[in-house]
């Protein structure tokens, strides 16, 4: 029996860095990113991937003391050569691998098995190397959205993507005339929402590609946190700020939060309350608690 590994704390941001970057590599640690992606698929060029693997694991191997911020690596996907050259970065002890254009949840289960074997050899605490597939990149895998619950206790977080997927579906584009994604777009960012939660793992919503316009990330960002999402992915350090703040519930939520708790604690055994003229029950009970663990988990 597998024993799952001990709870990795949620990130408000993760930020793509092309692993072959020395630049932008040495750049990271001060980005207040929460976590780092070092990507060897989209981000690097074929040619360069041989140095990118070696470039990623050498800061891994740098950093062995992180803090707070964790380091990913986005691998290439599962059914290519590159993935199994790509997981070299288990060496490293990464905190997590991000999977790309996985068609179920048995992608996972087969990174997970080999990740197995990785730690032992490596001298790598057992289980400690985590995974969020991107789990809308295939046409087969809004289909299988429901397979994660329960997969593997690596799974630590399920993330989307509108790109891919819109290329493998033959669309010229994923948004509509008023900017905003189509239907089957905002089905893939639904059912990610729904899968993660279903899961019990962080749901973290897809980039916001426009990387100057910070007053259309911030709009895009506090969107997704009202949908459920608890952090985003940049592509750009210019965004991180706004993504922090953005997932960090404000002093004024955490006190009404703390109201919401104090009543319902002041009154036992009632399951509606009053509380500035509006009736309160159990979901407002739930989200109040969520937000308060939200913020103390953010704040470990």
């Amino acid at each position: 029996m597998k024993h799952a590994p001990s709870p990795i704390r949620p990130v408000r941001s993760m930020l793509f860095v092309p692993a072959d970057s020395e630049k932008k590599l040495a750049k990271g640690v001060d980005t207040g990113a929460d976590a780092l992606i070092l990507d060897l698929e989209d981000a690097v060029a074929p040619s360069r991937t041989h140095i990118a693997r070696e470039m990623a694991l050498a800061y891994l191997r740098s950093r062995p003391d992180r803090g707070k911020q964790q380091l990913w690596v986005r691998i290439n996907p599962l059914d290519t050569e590159a993935a199994l050259l790509d997981l070299v970065v288990a060496a490293g002890a990464p905190d997590g691998i991000v999977l790309p254009k996985v068609r179920s949840a048995a992608d996972v289960v087969k990174l997970s098995n080999y990740l197995d074997a990785l730690e032992v050899r490596e001298g790598v605490a057992k289980g400690s190397i985590r995974i969020a597939p991107v789990a809308t990149e295939t046409p087969q895998a809004l289909f299988t959205l429901g397979s994660y619950e329960g997969c593997s206790p690596r799974l630590a977080a399920i993330t989307w993507g509108a790109e891919d997927i819109a290329a493998a579906l033959g669309a010229s584009t994923n948004r509509g005339p008023d900017g905003e994604y189509e239907p089957v777009y905002q089905l893939a960012c639904s059912l990610c929402l729904a899968a993660a939660h279903a899961a019990a793992v962080q749901p973290i919503d897809t980039i916001w590609g426009d990387f100057k316009d910070d007053a259309g990330l911030l709009r895009d960002a506090q969107r997704a946190r009202q949908r459920g999402f608890t952090g985003k992915i940049a592509i750009h350090p210019g965004q991180v700020a706004t993504i922090n703040a953005a997932f960090t519930p404000s002093a004024e939520e955490l006190a009404h939060a703390r109201r919401v708790v104090e009543v319902f604690e002041s009154n036992p055994g009632l399951g509606t309350v009053g509380l500035d003229g509006k009736m309160l029950d159990m979901p407002h009970l739930k989200q109040a608690q969520r937000i308060l663990q939200l913020a103390q988990r953010f704040a470990a």
